[in-house]
Formats: C-alpha cells, structure tokens, sequence
C-alpha cells in the first residue's frame, strides 16, 4: 500500500488521521461558525475501495470520492474539489490536506485551521509554514513578508513573499537563523470560487481539462469516475507551481492576498524510516518498538514487526522492518 493507507503513526491509517483531524473544529472555535462538511478524497481509481472501506471503518461519509484514471499532481485534484463543491451553488472554504502527514498537536492545527478560515473567507488564499526545528534540505520552503493586519487570530500572518526550492545545507542553516522562512506543509485554504478563479487566470488549460473530465464523467455512489480522455490530456501540476507562486508576486494585483501562517504542531510527513522514528513514541534509550518486538543494551533504533518476533541486543541506530 502507499503510505496514506497504513497505520504507520498510530491503530488509524494516514488518511483516517487526517480524516479526523478537523472533528472538534466547530465545538473549539464557536465563535467562527465553521461547520465542518463531509470530506472529498481525490485519489487514483485504482485506490477507490481502500478509501470507501477506511472511511467506512471510521464510520465516516465522504461528500465525494473523485477518482482519477491518472495522477497529475495537487492543481489538478484541488481544481476537481472545487468544481464539485461548488455544483450545487455552495462556495465553501476548502481545506487542502495531503493524506500522509502526521502532526503531535492536533488541537494546535485546529486553532490554526480556525485562522485560516476567517482569512479565507474574506477572499484570501492561505498556507501554512511549519515553523523549523532543524537546518532541513529535504522540505521546500516559504519565505515570509509583511504582517498582514488582522483581528481575532491566535498568531500573527503574513503576506506571502516566495516559495523556495530545497536548499542545500548552508542555505538551509542560513534560513533558519533568519527567521524568516517556514517549510512548506503543501496545505491551504481558500474558497472554492478563488481557487477556480485563479486556476482560470493562471493555467486555462488545466481548469479547461478539469471541467471537461468531471462535466463528461459518471457517478456511481460516492464514486465519481472522471471522462478518462479529458482527464489525460490534463497537465500536470503542483498547487504551488500552477498558483501560489504567481500569486505571491501578483497579490495586490490581482486583490487576493495570498497569506502565510506559522504551525508548531509537531509535523511530519514521514518522508523516510528515520521519520517514522522521529515522530513515534520512543523508550527511555530512543527505541521505537511497534509489534513483538525486544530490544537489550541497545539505543535509537525503529523495530517494525508484523510477523515474527525482532530482538536487538547490544546495536544502535537500526531502522529493522519485518513483514510477511
């Protein structure tokens, strides 16, 4: 399975967490009126059931299950939600979350999710900057300008100033001491209606094919299968490359703010063993022990057994996966 749809950080699945990540929103944040609809799932047709399943194990609804006949990247998906949401004359604040990351501090992210939701509803398009912890070459990064004045908000947002490739490793140290730079947590808010305006002005081409693909295809129970021809002549393209970046340089002219706020929630998206490690439950000597697993004089190791029983005695630093 891809990593959405196993139990790596907790008994729930990635996409179940993240499924259940906003329950709450409305009860914590009365003051913002939220109401928290049903999520939609853009995934790939070949992933249909495990979605339905696991949505339904967590005794969950979807709005929609969009399934795509082939991958093309963030723009493309987030422009499908858009169009669907927004068939039956709704204009709803989406909240844009990548189903494999993990985050310590959930009640943290709500009250962040709850900022982005006032801004976004007067016409602002969001993201949020993972405050960093490490000089890390493996994130891209944004960049923050001016504050951006706004009351009622438990931290302080600022006006977009760039998107930054992965640097190297002075560069990563350099923009740590700055302050001024943020990962880039690929999640975002805005309403349904900004986002199709600005995928309109920004890449017709892919808000063409998008239209096409979902005008021409079929629904099936929460399953809406996309016109397979319109969708493969989509391109492919990252929310960040397709819009944001365009928009931090373009914002006041085009009158969308395009905003960042900072998170210290303890995120992840689990790039690699070692970060499952990190965001894990560890023992007194940093082991990470998930199934039958046993460890002896030994320190900071990730022990993964699903099948037999893993024993280390007397090594450090192992990252040890067993499976049938």
């Amino acid at each position: 399975y891809p990593k959405q749809f196993l139990p790596l950080t907790s008994e729930h699945t990635m996409l179940q967490e993240t499924v259940r990540r906003l329950d709450g929103l409305d009860e914590e944040n009365p003051r913002q009126g939220i109401g928290v609809m049903e999520p939609i799932v853009v995934c790939n047709e070949d992933h249909r059931f495990l979605v339905a399943e696991q949505l339904r194990l967590i005794e969950r609804q979807s709005a929609a299950i969009l399934l795509e006949p082939k991958g093309r990247n963030t723009a493309p998906a987030l422009t499908l939600a858009a169009l669907a949401t927004t068939r039956d004359g709704n204009d709803p604040v989406l909240m844009v979350m990548p189903a494999d990351h993990t985050m310590r501090d959930e009640a943290g992210f709500r009250r962040a999710t709850a900022d982005g939701f006032t801004l976004a509803r007067q016409g602002a398009v969001v993201t949020f900057g993972i405050v960093p912890d490490k000089p890390e070459t493996g994130y891209g990064y944004i960049r923050q300008g001016a504050e951006f004045p706004a009351s009622g908000l438990s931290a302080q947002a600022h006006v977009l100033r760039a998107f930054v490739e992965k640097p190297d490793a002075q560069t990563a140290a350099d923009y740590l001491k700055s302050g001024e730079y943020f990962w880039n947590s690929g999640i975002f808010m805005m309403k349904a209606s900004v986002w199709l305006r600005l995928i309109e002005c920004f890449r017709p081409d892919i808000a063409e094919a998008c239209s096409k693909s979902l005008a021409g295809g079929t629904s099936d129970g929460d399953f809406v299968r996309l016109d397979q021809e319109a969708f493969r002549a989509c391109p492919s393209d990252s929310i960040d490359y397709a819009v944001m970046e365009r928009l931090s340089g373009d914002s006041a002219e085009e009158g969308t703010p395009a905003l960042v706020l900072p998170l210290t929630v303890g995120w992840s998206d689990v790039g690699a063993w070692s970060a499952l490690w990190e965001v894990r439950d560890q023992d007194g000597a940093g082991n990470v022990l998930d199934g039958d697993a046993f460890v002896h004089d030994a320190t900071n190791n990730l022990l993964v057994a699903h099948h037999r029983m893993v024993a280390a005695v007397g090594v450090d630093n192992l990252i040890v996966v067993e499976t049938p």
